[in-house]
């Protein structure tokens, strides 16, 4: 199996021509029936070597922090932090292996994260700067991790370091500010969008990294949306009126828009777990308790799947509906 950064390394050592790669994909994508740039790539696994890597990087990391952990936490901590980026510099650096990059990308920004928040535990300081100033810390970590390895995630991870570090110093700096909390989120939401939009601009075709690290992106910037706008709706606090599912369930087919019309799901699967939620308690109210869930789930699940089905057929029926200068900036139809 071949993947696309395989196939653009072939492409920038010479093995093959931009041209021939570009009618390769071209061939793929017509004998999958679906255009490859719906099909939303971004890789995790190549095979179960990845997995079998990523299960012995785990024991080896824990084992590590647990050994250090008998001097100290944070020695411990340490330890993983530098096993983290040595194992990197083989499985990720020379290796490629796309499950173990993720992984120990993840170990390695939690690991200075988690130093960061130990080590200023006893410093005196309120609780929003003892974590503010790690994420400060873990989000210069993610750029150095970037600069040296280029995994797609880690532009993700150091912007979820910055939004948490910039609001933190926010909340110590401005007490008031706390109790704006949802529309910080939301702002923050639409920034990481912005910087995700941005990304995916670069890559319309998607067959570059620059495709991944978008993705990642719009990973996190999703529930930075749609958690604030749906709690708006006081979903979860307890009985939900016609009324609020209505409301609901007209904001998910927002979203549905917005995500087909940026060729991006991420968004609706976020929003999911609400939708469920409010039409399952508003059918409880109703009496029907047993079977509400299953009823929800079936009737949701369907129409995702129809909607999955004929993906390209809505971004046809949608697209056109845009600005020129608008959809030029999208995904192209196929």
């Amino acid at each position: 199996m071949y993947s696309e950064e395989d196939l653009n390394s072939a492409v920038d050592a010479g093995v093959i021509d931009e041209s021939s790669a570009t009618a390769f994909r071209n061939y793929v994508a017509d004998q999958r029936v679906t255009p490859d740039v719906d099909e939303e790539h971004f890789r995790l696994i190549s095979g179960f070597n990845d997995i079998f890597v990523v299960i012995a990087i785990l024991l080896l990391l824990s084992s590590l922090m647990w050994i250090g952990h008998s001097q100290s936490l944070q020695v411990g901590i340490t330890l993983q932090v530098i096993a983290s980026w040595g194992l990197a510099e083989f499985f990720t650096r020379k290796r490629r292996m796309a499950l173990p990059s993720i992984v120990l990308l993840l170990t390695f920004v939690g690991g200075v994260l988690g130093f960061g928040i130990t080590a200023l535990a006893d410093s005196g300081m309120s609780t929003e700067l003892n974590i503010g100033i790690p994420s400060g810390l873990t989000a210069f970590a993610a750029w150095l991790h970037w600069q040296r390895f280029r995994v797609p995630i880690t532009i993700a991870a150091g912007t979820a370091a910055v939004v948490s570090g910039c609001m933190m110093a926010l909340f110590a700096l401005i007490p008031a500010t706390r109790d704006w909390l949802a529309v910080m989120i939301f702002v923050a939401g639409l920034l990481v969008f912005a910087i995700a939009m941005r990304w995916d601009i670069s890559d319309i075709v998607r067959q570059t990294r620059r495709s991944d690290v978008a993705f990642w992106l719009h990973l996190i910037a999703a529930p930075l949306l749609v958690h604030p706008v749906f709690s708006a709706l006081k979903v979860f606090d307890g009985d939900v009126s016609i009324l609020q599912a209505s409301a609901v369930g007209l904001l998910y087919v927002a979203v549905a828009i917005i995500s087909i019309s940026i060729d991006r799901r991420a968004m609706m699967v976020s929003a999911l777990v609400y939708v469920l939620y409010a039409f399952n308690a508003l059918l409880e109210q109703y009496g029907v308790v047993s079977l509400g869930f299953a009823l929800i789930a079936f009737s949701i699940g369907s129409g995702l799947l129809l909607l999955s089905a004929f993906w390209q057929t809505c971004r046809k029926a949608l697209l056109p509906l845009y600005p020129v200068n608008i959809t030029r900036l999208l995904p192209a139809l196929r």
